[in-house]
């Protein structure tokens, strides 16, 4: 299965487009997310590579090569490692230096070539995993609301529960109370996993 990279996607009807692009010179795209699109061909010659470059680029898209492919996925997994793999997080945590210092590129080249791909800026996929673990450590009920809020380096407890709000559309406490029930929990599930491209 063959996949492309592709800058400027940033909403579903750009995904319809880029879809539409596709089977128009023949190709199947069996899935597609903002930025990333997966062939059920297995792989593209140079001179198809290059009537997708065409086509994409007559819309306002274009394919990026691998290496920033690969360098976007670096990205998304040092943020994840640094979020969800560690005890906690330092409130003076500074991730463009340390994203930038891991990667050997410029902070600036490597938040404009996110958000080109990715739909969102790279300060709110770190907010958006945050609030992830945020979820995970309020379901497992093991810590309260300070607890938490120290653990990912916010400065207070308001921080934290405006920045939830605004993406669950609870409030963590509103959560609490509502876990067990079943449409709380399919809308907050919805958002999706630590290793999702995107939250949604």
């Amino acid at each position: 299965m063959a996949t492309l990279y592709i800058k400027n996607m940033v909403c579903n009807r750009c995904k319809i487009v880029v879809k539409q692009e596709l089977e128009k010179l023949g190709f199947h795209p069996e899935k597609i997310e903002l930025g990333e699109v997966e062939l059920t061909e297995a792989t593209l010659t140079s001179e198809q590579l290059d009537q997708v470059d065409q086509a994409l680029l007559a819309v306002g898209f274009e394919r990026i090569d691998d290496r920033k492919a690969r360098m976007i996925e670096s990205i998304k997994k040092k943020v994840i490692q640094k979020i969800h793999g560690v005890d906690q997080i330092d409130r003076k945590f500074n991730w463009s230096d340390i994203i930038a210092e891991e990667l050997h590129y410029d902070y600036a080249y490597l938040s404009t070539l996110f958000s080109s791909v990715e739909g969102i800026t790279l300060e709110q996929y770190i907010i958006r995993q945050k609030i992830e673990k945020a979820k995970e450590l309020l379901l497992y009920d093991e810590f309260n609301l300070s607890e938490i809020a120290s653990k990912l380096g916010y400065s207070s407890v308001g921080h934290l529960s405006s920045q939830f709000k605004k993406i669950t559309g609870f409030t963590p406490s509103e959560l609490k109370k509502a876990r067990g029930k079943e449409s709380v929990r399919k809308a907050i599930d919805s958002l999706g996993s630590p290793g999702s491209t995107h939250l949604r």
